[in-house]
């Protein structure tokens, strides 16, 4: 199979949303790109009973089908100061005050814990790099199944830089990097089995550094400057296409309209 080579000269754009028409109660086969979408369901539906799945059937199901997810790339420090650095795609925002981040790791089948989750316990703190498409395979390197203790910032490519509050480096190539100290974990246990497959990192956010090129006039982040990359299933990634932009609607000013379309609606 031939693939093209990366496009470096691709932009995020914004666009209407796919129908900038909708309206209350209107059916997504309204428009022929939604007539196309409901015909797929004439195939009908699979239906996985996760307890008779096969764990790598569930695993290549669950990563192609929640996607795209936004990755951590996680650098933390050991008791006698030897720095890991390494990925993370189950990964998201929790809560903003206090900000709280989540991400997750599967325990290795030896019982070993990733060296990356041995030294979040150890109270010193860590951060949480936000992934840009120009060091991607740089952070992809530090996923690599080296042997305990092995040092994975050496073979990324990546920069060490200084943090304010813990004694983890962060990613200098980075654009949005955080510092974070250990809020809770919570171990994911098999309901039936009582299997202890993976740790669920709840992380309290203390700073955050963001490269002032990436900062809007309002002070959020340009998403077309950061750039950022997602995992998708099995070996691939993804980065962010055309965006669209929707208001959240608000009762207070759509509830005449909402319930002028029930009215209609229930007449039908």
């Amino acid at each position: 199979m031939s693939i093209p080579p990366f496009d470096t000269t691709a932009r995020t754009t914004y666009t209407q949303p796919p129908n900038p028409t909708w309206t209350y109660g209107q059916g997504v086969d309204t428009t022929p790109a939604g007539r196309v979408w409901i015909a797929g369901e004439s195939e009908g539906w699979k239906v996985y009973n996760t307890a008779e799945t096969d764990k790598d059937d569930l695993n290549m199901l669950m990563i192609s089908g929640i996607a795209p997810r936004p990755i951590a790339l996680v650098s933390t420090i050991d008791e006698q100061g030897v720095e890991n650095i390494s990925p993370f795609s189950w990964f998201n925002m929790v809560a903003n005050y206090p900000p709280v981040i989540s991400f997750a790791y599967n325990h290795r089948s030896q019982g070993r814990l990733p060296d990356t989750a041995t030294n979040m316990m150890n109270n010193q703190g860590f951060a949480v790099n936000i992934l840009s498409e120009p060091f991607v395979q740089n952070a992809n390197a530090t996923s690599i199944d080296a042997p305990p203790d092995f040092d994975e910032w050496s073979i990324s490519g990546l920069t060490k830089e200084k943090c304010v509050h813990v004694k983890a480096s962060r990613v200098k190539e980075s654009a949005f990097s955080m510092e974070c100290e250990l809020y809770k974990t919570i171990d994911i246990t098999h309901p039936v089995t009582g299997e202890q497959s993976s740790t669920l990192i709840l992380a309290h956010v203390r700073y955050i550094h963001v490269r002032r090129d990436m900062l809007t006039e309002r002070g959020a982040v340009d998403l077309a400057k950061l750039k950022p990359v997602a995992r998708l299933d099995d070996i691939s990634y993804g980065r962010v296409g055309d965006a669209f932009m929707i208001a959240r609607p608000s009762w207070a000013q759509e509830e005449a309209m909402i319930q002028g379309v029930l009215k209609t609606l229930a007449s039908h």
